[in-house]
């Protein structure tokens, strides 16, 4: 079986010259990825690109999503990782699920969207509480899309309300942090190969 290939998206609003709280918790998403015989590469900070609004996959001259749309289908699991701001999944996040949405019109003769076959893992981070909120957002959004969401697929850290450390800043990763994000991994590489060896049927 050939090995598996992860994509990682990294929808925090901090442009990739400032290291963010999501870049620890994809770096250690990506660590335990490759752990398991993953091929990673590094996570595409999207706000350093030029995606236009819209729901298609290409909104025109000059716009960057194409390019990220062809990361994401020529991998096998996507890890969408976002800060929570105001309760909510970031801008970010949001804008890269209405891209997604083109997928709902690509489908193939047996009715698959571009999708199929994919895993997606969810990566949030926040200093609140908000995390269950987000996830659920995003997994269902990334489900209509047709990505495959794996057991306890999910990781998270929230600070306490009101603090000011970020998890960026944290000396070390707490436990229940780590055990989070090795559960996710670990059954989202099962579930990719699975699926890399049974495709869903067409209709």
């Amino acid at each position: 079986m050939s090995a598996l290939r992860a994509c990682l998206l990294n929808c925090s609003l901090k442009s990739g010259k400032e290291r963010s709280s999501t870049d620890r918790l994809l770096d250690e998403v990506a660590a335990e990825l490759r752990g398991h015989g993953v091929a990673t590469t590094d996570a595409i900070r999207v706000v350093d690109h030029d995606v236009r609004p819209g729901v298609t996959s290409d909104e025109g001259d000059g716009d960057d999503w194409p390019a990220i749309r062809q990361a994401i289908v020529t991998s096998d699991i996507v890890v969408l990782g976002t800060p929570i701001w105001m309760g909510q999944p970031s801008s970010v996040a949001k804008r890269v699920l209405e891209r997604l949405d083109a997928f709902l019109s690509e489908t193939d003769d047996g009715g698959r969207m571009p999708s199929y076959g994919r895993v997606a893992l969810v990566a949030v981070v926040g200093n609140e509480d908000g995390a269950h909120h987000v996830s659920a957002e995003l997994f269902q959004a990334l489900n209509d899309v047709g990505f495959t969401i794996p057991a306890n697929g999910m990781t998270y850290w929230v600070g306490e309300a009101m603090q000011t450390t970020d998890y960026v800043e944290l000396p070390s990763t707490p436990e229940k942090t780590a055990s989070a994000t090795s559960m996710a991994v670990r059954n989202g590489v099962h579930l990719a190969r699975l699926l890399a060896a049974h495709e869903y049927p067409g209709g």
